[in-house]
């Protein structure tokens, strides 16, 4: 680990996380709060025009800085996405510690700029999540849980260097899955999908009423995507001795061989 946190490469990947975040959260949320900003002249903003906006903003809005900073930093941006990382070997312990860091702080500054911006707004919840109306606690986890499990799956099968199937654009897939989950669940709990997004209105808007939820439900389903695809779906044959040098040595490139698709060895370079 001490070797890994000298490398200049590893701090750009970790700034890279924290800005990404910024502008992430910034228009997305900043989409969802423009509902307070309605076009007097404009007759056709419907609740389910309104849905479907925020939607597009969350999943375009992560496309595109995933298209931005990916070779730099993978772009997690997602505290979740991160530990789906971790548990499938792809980086190491410290930098999973410093990505969740990082995109807590970018979810915080992203936050309080755009509640400088609407400070005029009454009741301003600034993107804050919650169980709608009949919507129990539980229940809420169950949703964060299913909608984190597809995305978290999305990553790691897209990412998958195996793979060699794959023509289209990595970054719209995962887009897309974002703005599926976010298409779901706004309805139930807001979609708090991303845990650093969830922390980041919770922190501004002084209210962790059942932010648990948005912590515990998507770190579940991100954990459990990433160990079925690595040990069931797609299983690498490995030795725990090479996952631990990859938790710990932070290398994240793997020599792959196997002779048949479904048993693969995994080798730290």
């Amino acid at each position: 680990m001490a070797s890994e946190i000298k490398k200049k490469a590893f701090w750009r990947a970790v700034i890279a996380e924290f800005l990404a975040m910024i502008i992430f959260v910034f228009i997305s949320i900043g989409a969802a709060l423009g509902f307070n900003f309605p076009v007097a002249q404009s007759q056709n903003a419907t609740r389910t025009q309104d849905i479907v906006k925020v939607s597009l903003a969350f999943g375009l809005s992560i496309a595109t800085m995933a298209q931005s900073v990916g070779h730099i930093s993978g772009a997690h941006l997602n505290p979740a996405v991160t530990l789906g990382c971790l548990l499938s070997c792809q980086i190491s312990i410290l930098k999973a510690v410093m990505y969740i860091i990082a995109q807590c702080l970018g979810a915080v500054v992203a936050t309080a700029i755009l509640s400088g911006i609407t400070s005029e707004v009454r009741e301003n919840s600034l993107g804050l999540n919650g169980p709608s109306g009949g919507v129990s606690a539980g229940q809420a986890l169950g949703v964060e849980i299913i909608i984190t499990f597809q995305l978290v799956l999305c990553v790691v099968a897209v990412t998958d260097k195996r793979r060699t199937d794959i023509t289209g654009s990595i970054p719209l897939a995962i887009g897309l899955s974002v703005a599926l989950g976010h298409l779901i669940a706004i309805d139930y709990t807001g979609c708090g999908m991303n845990p650093a997004r969830s922390f980041g209105s919770a922190v501004m808007a002084r209210n962790f009423s059942h932010h648990w939820i948005f912590w515990v439900g998507p770190m579940i389903g991100g954990a459990a995507a990433a160990i079925i695809y690595d040990f069931i779906l797609a299983p690498r044959t490995s030795d725990f001795t090479d996952r631990i040098k990859v938790w710990t040595r932070g290398v994240e490139e793997y020599d792959l061989d196997g002779d048949d698709n479904a048993r693969v060895e995994m080798k730290p370079k």
